[in-house]
């Protein structure tokens, strides 16, 4: 995805943080909007359908954890980057599980988050728009994996995974049986940003991963786990 088409949606509720985000953001030529509450932020994701939410946790009307939640519940796939004043990995690791895809913590640089905007943008678009092209599926079960619009279905429904999860799933599928291990997963999936935690991490992701594509999350037949090693998907 070109930077000059990517759209983004700000939720902030503090007009100078929000006004200067919007007018750095738009001097790197991205299209920009801007909401003060979570209800609103919600609603216009859900309408307008922006390329990536930036979503800040202290909202006039609720938590943006509650409204991160909302938007995953509604199916909206988008990369959504959290900003938080608390320095405290609680917060981050609330917003991972809530369906978040990145956390910044204020204060932050311009830069700073440019390049997590920019990382998560070529995640979540470059790389499906790659598979796209190819328009390719693959079939693990009883799932179908259809890279081209990035989606993974059961029976007609789509399981509404995040980008992230969608990548994960990919690549375990990609690799037919074979164990992968956590640096493995992390290379190919994070890349050039991988997080600090990378063990945690991936641990987040692969329980709401199962979650969603698992018939029992709690006894998985599908991902399963190589003690020792990492991960590997039972056909």
């Amino acid at each position: 995805m070109l930077k000059q088409q990517a759209h983004i949606l700000i939720i902030e509720d503090d007009p100078a943080v929000a006004r200067s985000l919007q007018d750095g953001l738009q001097r790197e030529t991205y299209r920009v909007d801007w909401r003060a509450s979570g209800r609103e932020g919600v609603d216009y994701a859900n309408k307008q359908k922006p390329h990536l939410i930036i979503l800040d946790v202290r909202l006039p009307d609720g938590s943006g954890f509650d409204f991160c939640r909302q938007m995953r519940q509604l199916g909206l796939r988008q990369p959504i980057i959290i900003l938080t004043v608390n320095q405290d990995e609680t917060d981050k690791v609330l917003g991972l599980e809530m369906g978040a895809d990145d956390y910044v913590t204020k204060p932050f640089s311009l830069r700073e988050l440019l390049s997590r905007i920019r990382a998560q943008l070529r995640r979540a678009y470059g790389e499906l728009s790659e598979a796209e092209a190819n328009s390719d599926l693959l079939y693990i079960k009883d799932l179908m994996i259809d890279r081209g619009r990035g989606q993974v279905l059961r029976d007609g429904k789509n399981l509404n995974l995040t980008p992230i999860e969608f990548r994960l799933l990919v690549y375990l599928a990609q690799n037919n049986e074979q164990a992968i291990s956590r640096n493995q997963i992390l290379d190919t999936v994070w890349g050039l940003d991988t997080p600090y935690d990378g063990d945690h991490t991936i641990n987040v992701h692969i329980r709401r991963l199962r979650e969603k594509v698992e018939i029992d999350p709690n006894h998985p037949s599908l991902i399963l786990t190589v003690p020792g090693v990492g991960y590997r998907l039972a056909r």
